[in-house]
């Protein structure tokens, strides 16, 4: 029998559920806006918190409303049964913002669909800004992508939290595609070499950036290695 609260998150109280959105690059509709608002209402949800991620949580939720909720909310519905990638954080992107050099959007929502059904040892956050001013706090997210103008760059190991770090510069001057491709051999490798429960910055700090130059971004044809310090 399938547990009612399964991908939900127990709450403080030790009795009630949260469940999250899934909000591909923070872009919404009108039409998944009424959806979260029909829901809320249906089910008398106590409070509904937009994220630093960029999505909406429903939290207070008594057990039993639990399934019903992750069905009325659809494709909107997001349940974490493990540790996944909790959301792609972008920014404004080219056609809305004038500071930002690369196309943001398209390229959170081609991260979002590549790692939406993977899980890994710990959660992952990733981050894409469009420009250096990092509106989506790249360098302290698990995967950090900053656009220039001659490309992309790619940054892993960030966390804020209560031990901040810096993500490690991994890559320069990528395209959107070779973005997709070494932000999945990162989190492929991070997979199968993390402890469980091992966030990407600590893995980081214990393995450090050269066993990463030499076993992994060594194999990366688009790399050189030279120009990662």
């Amino acid at each position: 029998m399938t547990n009612s609260t399964e991908g939900a998150i127990l709450q403080r109280d030790g009795r009630t559920y949260a469940v999250t959105t899934r909000i591909p690059a923070g872009i919404i509709t009108p039409d998944q806006l009424e959806t979260i608002a029909s829901v809320g209402r249906k089910y008398n949800v106590s409070i509904l918190k937009i994220t630093s991620g960029q999505r909406v949580l429903f939290a207070g939720l008594e057990p039993e409303n639990v399934q019903n909720i992750i069905n009325d909310l659809g494709p909107l519905a997001k349940p974490e049964s493990a540790p996944c990638v909790k959301f792609v954080q972008a920014c404004l992107g080219t056609d809305w913002c004038k500071y930002c050099k690369q196309d943001s959007i398209s390229l959170a929502r081609a991260l979002d669909e590549k790692f939406k059904d993977q899980t890994f040892p710990a959660k992952i956050k990733i981050g894409v800004s469009g420009c250096p001013r990092c509106c989506s706090e790249s360098h302290t997210r698990d995967i950090g992508i900053v656009a220039t103008q001659n490309g992309w760059t790619v940054f892993f190991g960030g966390n804020a939290g209560t031990r901040p770090r810096f993500g490690d510069l991994i890559a320069r001057d990528l395209t959107a595609d070779g973005v997709v491709d070494c932000a999945e051999r990162l989190a492929q490798y991070y997979g199968s070499h993390a402890n469980p429960h091992e966030r990407t910055a600590r893995f980081m700090e214990r393995i450090g950036i050269d066993l990463l130059k030499s076993e992994l971004l060594s194999l990366i044809p688009y790399i050189p290695l030279e120009k990662v310090k």
